[in-house]
């Protein structure tokens, strides 16, 4: 007969031996089972190709249909992008069907509304930029091109995406912004319009005088080709500043981009300059006064007189 603790022990060897079999058989079971799933793996990953595939034949169809024809293209963009998010999500939900048996698409539904609310809140953010990023693109305030100034940046838009914007800045750097920034903020779009109105401020010296000097300013405008000539340029005085009168000078050009812009300023404050040097007319420095005769200016004076006393009776001595 068996003493007590070799009973335990054959027990408990049995009981391991039990549940190594049970995990053996499961494994066993697993493996087997994914063996014979690797045919419907495949299906299904050839089904996701095909509609990868359908969705870029979509795209490009949908873009030599609609590219020339439709004014807005931002409109196209949105119909390619969309409706090759459909094509793929349809592929995704057949090709689930395919790999895993006894899915339905109600089953992934209920899944989603089980945790709608979490998921809710985990992606409100992306939400929100991807209906900021479909009204803009249905909106249209800018195009791809066009020169934008958004909070600190600026730049040229460079792509329009569903979720966000790419904007290349004027030294050559790229900037990602948020549509919902783009969708709920101000926004400056500086090629909006052909025509752009530029200025830059002119001091006179208070000896000159002002309608001279708005009639050779005007002259130099015409000699500028960046000014346009459908809109007349104005000079208006502003106000008296401390050493000039300050005259602004207003005109419009024809191409409102940025590097067009520089270069017109620059063409406008050349020609300017020649014309107020040839007529005589002078365009001061700052100028600041000092009143000697102050109190304080003489205590001073006696001052530093005082402590140079000293050292000139000592060179007197030597």
């Amino acid at each position: 007969m068996p003493t007590p603790d070799v009973s335990r022990l054959s027990n408990t060897l049995t009981d391991g031996v039990t549940v190594y079999q049970q995990v053996v058989y499961t494994t066993q079971d697993l493996a087997s089972g994914f063996i014979e799933r690797i045919p419907y793996f495949v299906a299904a990953l050839i089904v996701l190709g095909i509609f990868w595939l359908l969705s870029i034949i979509f795209k490009k169809v949908v873009h030599k249909t609609l590219g020339a024809r439709v004014r807005h293209q931002n409109l196209v963009k949105v119909f390619q992008r969309i409706g090759g998010a459909l094509i793929l999500f349809i592929g995704f939900m057949i090709a689930m069907v395919v790999a895993i048996p006894g899915f339905t698409p109600a089953k992934l539904i209920g899944a989603l509304g089980i945790g709608s609310v979490a998921i809710g809140f985990a992606f409100k953010d992306i939400f929100q930029n991807l209906l900021s990023g479909i009204l803009l693109l249905i909106s249209e305030p800018f195009r791809i091109g066009d020169q934008i100034v958004s909070g600190d940046y600026e730049g040229t838009v460079e792509d329009i995406k569903i979720r966000a914007t790419t904007i290349r800045t004027y030294d050559g750097r790229q900037v990602v912004i948020p549509n919902s920034d783009l969708y709920t903020s101000a926004l400056t779009v500086n090629t909006a319009y052909k025509q752009r109105r530029l200025q830059v401020e002119v001091g006179i010296g208070y000896e000159d005088d002002i309608e001279a000097a708005k009639a050779e300013i005007l002259r130099a405008l015409d000699k500028a080709d960046s000014v346009s000539t459908k809109a007349q340029p104005s000079v208006i005085a502003t106000g008296f500043g401390g050493s000039s009168i300050d005259l602004t000078v207003r005109w419009f050009i024809e191409d409102g981009t940025q590097a067009n812009k520089v270069a017109s300023i620059h063409q406008v404050i050349v020609e300017v300059k020649k014309a107020l040097d040839a007529a005589g007319i002078n365009i001061p420095f700052p100028i600041r006064t000092i009143d000697l005769s102050d109190p304080s200016v003489s205590a001073i004076v006696d001052k530093m007189q005082a402590q140079q006393a000293p050292a000139t009776d000592q060179q007197a001595a030597k």
